[in-house]
């Protein structure tokens, strides 16, 4: 009797990956668009949810495990339905590496997921906040959505870069984990557990950060949530200067971004073209 093969192989998954490219180009520009929106959307879901779980924790370490739980649903809506996530572009330079398909196709990928995961979690903060949710517990979550906010604005410019590409790291071995295995349960597994490490390790993701940067900017506007931050947190109006569309993009979307595209593309795309290069046109 055969053996049931329950896993891809690495090669197979990397060979997958690698001829991707091509088929991303021949997409229709109004199904991509959709999709990378529903990307953002999905992802938005997981990073306000995991506010919830987490926004009444006192001990970080229980508030980082109990987004880290919640989180990767985002993720795996992105898997099991579908959407196109920039930070798993970074995984087409293996098509590049093995000529399949072109530096343009991997670029144009790159920034076209970026702009549509934008609008798709700017506009699913705006829901949130439109909702009425950050009222939570007395106005508690409000606040907690404007700490989160702030302290991801004011991060360094080279300690966000670092933080970006061990996150992208972890989210890249999540979609090559994904595709190995063959069923929904195996699918759910190999999404939820390295996105739960990456949460729970407080690295900085560029398309969640599309959704808890605006929703902390939405939130600062409230002055009921300003007033609870300022009675919960400490955080004074002054402080809350940052908290604007060039603390957004310059001060954490940019390095961010750029780390985790070296995280994705440089680290564990090359690595794994490397390992299996010798054996990918056999």
């Amino acid at each position: 009797m055969n053996e049931m093969k329950f896993l891809n192989s690495g090669l197979e998954v990397v060979k997958e990956i690698a001829i991707q490219g091509k088929a991303k180009e021949k997409m229709p520009f109004f199904k991509l668009a959709l999709l990378g929106i529903l990307a953002g959307i999905f992802i938005a879901c997981g990073a306000s949810a995991s506010s919830v779980a987490a926004h009444t924790a006192e001990n970080v370490a229980v508030a980082k495990l109990l987004a880290g739980v919640v989180f990767p649903v985002g993720f795996m809506m992105v898997v099991l339905i579908g959407g196109e996530l920039f930070t798993g572009k970074s995984l087409l330079i293996i098509g590049v590496l093995d000529k399949k398909h072109g530096a343009a196709i991997f670029i144009k990928m790159l920034v076209c997921t970026f702009v549509l995961n934008m609008v798709g979690s700017v506009f699913f903060a705006f829901l949130v906040f439109s909702s009425g949710q950050f009222n939570y517990s007395g106005g508690l979550l409000g606040a907690y959505t404007i700490k989160v906010a702030l302290g991801k604005v004011n991060i360094p410019f080279g300690t966000a870069f670092v933080s970006g590409i061990l996150c992208n790291i972890f989210v890249c071995f999540a979609i090559l984990a994904v595709g190995a295995a063959k069923d929904a349960i195996g699918k759910i597994f190999a999404a939820f557990i390295p996105i739960m490490a990456f949460v729970v390790s407080g690295y900085e993701h560029s398309v969640a950060n599309m959704y808890y940067i605006p929703a902390g900017m939405m939130a600062a506007t409230n002055e009921k949530f300003v007033a609870k931050a300022a009675e919960v947190y400490g955080i004074t109006k002054e402080q809350l200067a940052n908290l604007n569309i060039s603390g957004f993009l310059i001060n954490n979307e940019i390095p961010v971004t750029l780390g985790n595209i070296v995280g994705g593309a440089a680290i564990v795309g090359v690595m794994m073209y490397l390992i299996y290069k010798n054996d990918m046109n056999k």
